[in-house]
């Protein structure tokens, strides 16, 4: 069955292998991100027919314009069924002194408002479907810190929050909400942290109906 996947940070190396994995199985793909020609250059390699695809650059941290999409995205495809939520960066190195008002608050708006307006707007609508997916990437360091890394790891730690807490509110409804956690991504294949391909092939485990019970959980890809 044809399921329609919104993922966020498409363009970065893991939303795009992402991308391109769940077109081939024959999904519908919304791709959200802020950069329209990288969207459009990603658009062009995918290679769907127009009824198969959403493309959308926004500000994921105005709630509104996530919320106007969400609305564009159920009407287009009558049904929204999985967000894999992929936009985020990392501010560290610094020692809780050392660091600014300003770093902690680019790391709240980065994890946890785009976070919470996607949930927002997209989870009664995946909720609708009776069948659905959410999904973030995380780092083990949410559980146990490490030094210099608090304003990510604050960050990430209510962003968890956020998935973790859904997973309970709609348990009932056959929506799951996982987390996938990684010390780091091995985009260039060296061996080394784990690999988009890793990382993506957990995702389509995640989204197939035999992942069903599988909900609230932290994943480990590291070793």
């Amino acid at each position: 069955m044809t399921k329609t996947i919104v993922i966020t940070g498409a363009t970065g190396a893991l939303g795009n292998f992402a991308a391109k994995t769940f077109a081939k199985r024959g999904h519908n793909l919304v791709l959200l991100g802020k950069d329209q020609s990288k969207l459009d250059a990603l658009a062009r390699d995918l290679d769907l027919p127009a009824e198969r695809l959403y493309i959308q650059a926004i500000d994921l941290l105005n709630g509104e314009a996530v919320h106007a999409s969400a609305e564009a995205v159920h009407s287009k495809f009558d049904s929204v069924h999985a967000l894999i939520h992929l936009v985020g960066g990392w501010t560290g190195g610094r020692t809780i002194p050392e660091s600014s008002g300003d770093d902690l608050k680019s790391m709240l708006d980065q994890h946890v408002w785009t976070t919470f307006h996607l949930l927002r707007s997209f989870t009664p609508h995946i909720a609708r479907s009776k069948w659905g997916r959410i999904m973030i990437v995380s780092k083990p360091e949410t559980m146990r810190p490490s030094a210099k890394t608090a304003l990510y790891t604050a960050a990430k730690s209510a962003q968890e929050s956020l998935l973790l807490t859904l997973a309970e509110e709609y348990k009932e409804s056959g929506l799951t909400a996982n987390i996938i956690h990684v010390k780091s991504i091995d985009t260039t294949y060296t061996g080394k942290g784990t690999s988009p391909a890793e990382i993506v092939s957990t995702m389509e485990y995640l989204f197939s109906d035999e992942a069903g019970k599988v909900n609230g959980a932290r994943i480990p890809l590291y070793g």
